[in-house]
């Protein structure tokens, strides 16, 4: 599933496109030490409301937990809409920090509700089609890997990070302060 791609390609070196899209940790000195575990406190797959999820009209909840090289983990649920995107929300021990560092293609940062945010283009097969935003949280981060295919009747015509912004707006306010 294209969602496994989401912060794959945020790990420290690079990515071989040959291994599906497992990522190569490298020893890179410098880079930040990465957290054993992915943030608590907010858990993606039961603490967005349901009124949020109406609201982008997201259906079918699939978890979607998974570890790559390196230590990195994500904990999360995908969803679709309908006709539409298809975002995958994680909390992951990537921080914010360590997207900044990778250099992303189309990399903006901000504020959403007090916390710093980035977003990025991680896919360089799909630039347009595919957004990532992580937010920061203690020990991470809470990442929203949207996927918005140019085939989509509903959705694939409009700018997917401002999909995933849109979308990052409404969840990060549900967030705890204190995650």
């Amino acid at each position: 599933m294209v969602i496994l791609a989401l912060g794959a390609a945020l790990m420290l070196p690079a990515c071989d496109s040959s291994t599906d899209h497992a990522p190569s940790t490298g020893a890179a000195s410098a880079s930040p030490t990465i957290a054993p575990d992915v943030p608590t406190g907010y858990d993606p797959c039961t603490d967005i409301p349901q009124s949020v999820l109406d609201s982008e009209n997201l259906r079918s909840k699939d978890k979607q937990d998974s570890n790559a090289s390196g230590g990195v983990k994500w904990r999360g649920c995908a969803w679709i809409q309908t006709d539409g995107y298809a975002p995958v929300i994680t909390t992951t021990n990537i921080t914010v920090d360590m997207v900044r560092d990778k250099k992303f293609t189309d990399t903006r940062e901000y504020t959403l509700n007090g916390r710093r945010a980035i977003s990025t283009r991680q896919v360089d097969e799909h630039p347009d089609a595919v957004c990532t935003i992580n937010v920061e949280m203690r020990g991470g981060s809470l990442e929203i890997f949207l996927s918005n295919p140019p085939s989509r009747k509903n959705t694939g015509s409009l700018d997917t990070c401002a999909l995933a912004r849109t979308l990052a707006e409404k969840v990060v306010p549900t967030m705890p302060a204190t995650v």
